[in-house]
């Protein structure tokens, strides 16, 4: 049974995570910092009356930080109790995933991305990379928002 799953990029790369664990996405007009937090997480953000830390997944994944543009969303995400949000540089397509075109990433790939990439998945000409969301947003990101 294929399953849908919302793709975003992030330095020109192709991301998706299951829409099931996506509550919603947003446009990315700033985030309030948070001092001493991880340098990943770029801050605070309202969405719908509530308060969520925002991971930047660029500085995640140790690339350069990028400027906000318009094409900037957050993916906001559920972990269990937790609203957690994303920044990527662009989110506009949700696609449904056959599991037969879903294979573990190479063995260099794991060892690069820190265990953020759980598989990759073949759409036509592209490869998609799919993202452990509780890894890539990081457990720490609950000390950020008070919740535990």
């Amino acid at each position: 049974m294929n399953v849908l799953h919302v793709l975003f990029k992030v330095d020109g790369t192709e991301y998706a995570m299951p829409a099931a664990d996506v509550v919603q996405m947003e446009s990315f007009t700033g985030a309030t910092p948070v001092p001493g937090a991880p340098a990943h997480v770029a801050g605070l953000v309202q969405v719908r009356g509530r308060v969520i830390p925002v991971v930047d997944a660029r500085v995640r994944f140790g690339l350069p930080a990028g400027t906000p543009s318009l094409d900037s969303r957050v993916v906001v995400g559920q972990l269990g109790e937790r609203t957690v949000g994303l920044l990527v540089d662009s989110a506009r397509e949700v696609l449904k995933l056959d599991p037969r075109t879903i294979q573990p990433p190479p063995p260099m790939v794991v060892e690069g991305a820190k265990g953020f990439v759980k598989a990759v998945a073949q759409v036509g000409p592209r490869l998609v990379m799919l993202i452990d969301f509780p890894r890539v947003v990081g457990e720490e990101t609950a000390d950020v928002d008070g919740q535990r």
